[in-house]
């Protein structure tokens, strides 16, 4: 392939740009033998392709300093590997008879194979400059992110490339960037790149150039059944040029098409085909989508008006930086006026097409906007307006503007650039529902994971949650914590097997359900047993694990039942050793006929409990055991917060587990709690005969409580609530003795216990009753309040706001 660039005549009025010149691109073989040979290298050295081929290329070239001071071999393996060499030697008389300097760079580089060499050459007299001005001109390299559009630079490397996969063309550039960019060096403080010559200009040159070849030959006449009597080479030269400006075009479109849609997210992929335009196909390209697009809603319905508000998302142009972004900055929102060409384009789902916008065409478009004077930006210049265009609804439309240096938009533009909008509408599309499908799985997914308080009474938690992989973010694992009467905490960790929106719904319903029963103070292997039969209900479709534990702070106790999940590990505070709980393994949810067992295990304040799902330490093709074991080890180590033990334990079995499966490919919930326990000093308990002077007694208990807490800014609304409670249970229960416990964390808990059984019933007093309103009282005045049964009766208890000293 070659670079080279297109030589005009001064009225097609192109401007000399820097840096771009006629290129050769030649591909030295690891036996010094040349493999490719482009049609600039024919021009510069002469030999055709059929000559070159096959010829070492130290006899065509020269460019010895490329070779290396020892031959080719050496040149390769030795003095030049590792970095890119540049020269100037002297050629002698060319193809066009004339002698010049040879500027050239060279570049090792390493393939699948063995190491190759790739060339790229060019003559002094193609520079354009005078022979005193091109004697300071020499060859150099440098970082392509020190230039200034430097991605398009990489993105335009591809094309002085030779025909290869994109693979492999992939990875030949970043070599080459990575040696080092090809530049002319003026003086040592200006370096021009080498770029890519495109677009219309250089069809325009060939056109030109054998329009001119045309008419310089004699007239011949066409061997019969070629054409018309009297066709001459003249004549039969316009098809040849017809053909070659299509198929310019097409190769320009499968370019394109090539190099947008790389990826689903909306952002790059505007950036993408903006990148694809300019300046090959155009000078300004500005990009604008509908709100829905942008927001990633459902498609957008109807035909836009002047009211639709669009988004400009992005704006490429080779103007100077910083000349549009006052005018028409990117992330505007705004309408667009009926009587303009946007307007047009946009209604009619057409391209069109302004040739040229003199003076007066560019007044009238400008004075649609208000606030903003955008006639130096459009006036002189041709533009084409091209819709984005998708299931036949406008998502958007192109404004594209070329300067006058260049050759205006004409029929063949509009169709090319029509078909340009077509592709990237469809990949916009693909980009604005995956959009859509991810803000939805996002919200699902948001809506079902609980917002998990940092401190509970006795406890601190913090979680994380992963989902597998972006293509399918909502799964079925989920974690929870629920406040349980008598400050306790219930702990939860469930993961339903598979993913997608069929697994995250049945996670909802079992997540639901554990929140619904462990409001009854059910034992951890009951609630198992519960949630088994609810699920057998709900379908055999999906299985579940699910792990639940209750823990109380006040007698230091946690209590677990199992079914079919992985076993929490238990960091103990005393020596920061780590231990996977010994559990009954139990059965998975929803298989139904299996008995669960609770265990029960001593802890310290200080401890930490992490429980997950088996997305964090699964292997596939390995034991779990060793990611169990990696589990350990990184709950172990020492953190500042939570928060940080959490991230070291994610990142951790990241590392330990992504070289073995290609990266995480399942859900990850994760729950650690650190068990802080509630002291003795916050805990007080009496004993209280149920007789008429309990009330009394109670009142008294809690006053002198409070008042050793320090907190008497409660006292009489505790004292009330106490007092129903315990009268209640006088009244109404059936035993000799209450229990009355005081606990004090962030709120005041106030707890009655007696041996009856039976819960207390709250019932609408009659009017004139003088009784029956105690547990209204109760629930007016406290936060929470109900009642739990216990081992030898039931205990009723209430919060109530605390307010600490």
């Amino acid at each position: 392939m070659e670079h080279e660039r297109a030589r005009t005549p001064a009225s097609v009025g192109e401007p000399e740009v820097p840096g771009r010149v006629p290129l050769a691109v030649v591909v030295v073989d690891d036996r010094g033998v040349i493999s490719h040979w482009s049609t600039g290298a024919r021009r510069l050295f002469g030999p055709a392709r059929a000559e070159a081929v096959g010829r070492p290329a130290i006899e065509l070239m020269p460019v010895f300093g490329a070779f290396g001071d020892r031959g080719w071999e050496a040149g390769l393996r030795g003095d030049t590997a590792g970095h890119a060499t540049t020269g100037r030697a002297s050629r002698g008389p060319g193809p066009g008879g004339a002698a010049c300097d040879v500027l050239w760079w060279a570049y090792p580089l390493v393939g699948p194979g063995s190491g190759w060499l790739l060339v790229l050459a060019t003559g002094t007299d193609a520079l354009g400059a005078t022979e005193e001005d091109a004697r300071h001109v020499v060859p150099g390299t440098a970082r392509h992110t020190e230039l200034s559009g430097s991605a398009r630079l990489a993105a335009g490397l591809p094309e002085i490339l030779p025909s290869m996969s994109p693979q492999e063309s992939a990875r030949v550039v970043a070599q080459v960037l990575e040696l080092g960019y090809p530049v002319l060096e003026l003086n040592r403080q200006e370096r021009v790149p080498v770029t890519p010559d495109w677009g219309v200009p250089r069809r325009a040159g060939r056109r030109l150039r054998a329009r001119a070849a045309a008419d310089a030959a004699p007239a011949a006449p066409v061997p019969d059944g070629a054409g018309a009597p009297g066709d001459t080479a003249a004549d039969t030269a316009a098809p040849d040029l017809e053909h070659v400006a299509v198929r310019e075009r097409l190769e320009f479109l499968n370019g394109v098409s090539g190099r947008i849609g790389s990826s689903l997210d909306l952002a790059r992929t505007i950036e993408e085909v903006s990148a694809a335009v300019v300046p090959r196909f155009t000078d300004v390209a500005g990009t604008y989508l509908r709100e829905q697009v942008v927001a990633g809603e459902g498609f957008p319905d109807g035909v836009p008006d002047t009211s639709t508000v669009w988004h400009r998302v992005a704006l490429e142009h080779t103007d100077a930086p910083g000349r549009w972004d006052d005018v028409v900055p990117v992330g505007e929102t705004m309408a667009f006026p009926a009587e303009t060409p946007f307007f047009r384009c946009m209604t009619t789902g057409e391209p069109v097409l302004v040739p040229h916008i003199d003076e007066a065409m560019g007044h009238a478009i400008a004075s649609q906007f208000e606030k903003r004077d955008i006639r130096p930006l459009i006036t002189d210049r041709s533009m084409l307006v091209v819709p984005l265009m998708a299931r036949r609804v406008v998502l958007g439309f192109m404004i594209l503007l070329r300067h006058r240096g260049r050759a205006e938009f004409n029929d063949m533009d509009r169709v090319t650039g029509a078909e340009l909008a077509a592709r990237a509408g469809l990949v916009l599309d693909n980009a604005r529902m995956y959009t859509h499908q991810e803000n939805v799985a996002d919200t699902l997914q948001d809506s079902m994971l609980p917002r998990i308080a940092p401190r509970m009474p006795g406890c601190d938690t913090a979680t994380r949650y992963l989902p597998g992989t972006r293509l399918g973010r909502v799964g079925g694992d989920w974690f929870d914590t629920i406040r349980l009467p008598g400050s306790r905490t219930a702990l939860v960790v469930g993961d339903v097997m598979g993913h997608g929106l069929n697994s995250a719904a049945m996670m909802g319903q079992l997540r639901t359900a554990v929140q619904t029963m462990a409001g009854l103070d059910l034992e951890p292997a009951q609630l198992l047993r519960n949630l088994d039969d609810l699920a057998r209900r709900l379908g055999d479709t999906h299985l579940a694990t699910c792990q639940y534990a209750v823990y109380d702070p006040i007698g230091s106790r946690l209590r677990i039942a199992n079914a079919g999940h992985l076993p929490p590990v238990l960091v103990r505070a005393a020596d920061g050793r780590s231990e996977l709980l010994a559990l009954p393994t139990g059965a998975p949810i929803g298989v139904g006929g299996v008995a669960f067992e609770t265990a029960e295990f001593a802890v310290e304040p200080g401890d930490r409990l992490v429980m997950c799902t088996d997305g964090l330490v699964e292997v596939r093709g390995q034991d779990i055991g060793a990611g169990l074991a990696a589990l350990c080890e990184s709950a172990a180590h020492p953190a500042a917060s939570m928060d940080d033990a959490c991230d070291t334990i994610i990142r951790t079995l990241a590392t330990a587990t992504a070289t073995e499966r290609g990266g995480r490919r399942d859900d990850v919930a994760l729950l650690m709690t650190r068990l802080n326990g509630i002291g003795g000093r916050d805990v007080a308990v009496h004993d209280l005969a149920a007789d008429h002077r309990a009330p009394g007694r109670a009142r008294a208990l809690v006053r002198g409580q409070l008042a050793r807490w320090g907190a008497p800014g409660v006292t009489d609304t505790a004292e009330l609530l106490v007092s129903e409670l315990v009268t209640n249970a006088v009244r109404h229960a059936r035993t000799a003795r209450v229990e009355l416990r005081l606990v004090r964390t962030d709120v005041l808990l106030c707890e009655v216990s007696d041996e009856d059984p039976a819960p207390p019933r709250l019932l609408g007093p009659e009017p004139e009753a003088d009784a029956g309103r105690g547990l209204h009282v109760v629930g007016q005045l406290a936060g929470r309040w109900g009642t739990s049964p216990t081992a030898r009766g039931k205990t009723v208890w209430c919060e109530s706001a605390l307010e600490r000293p």
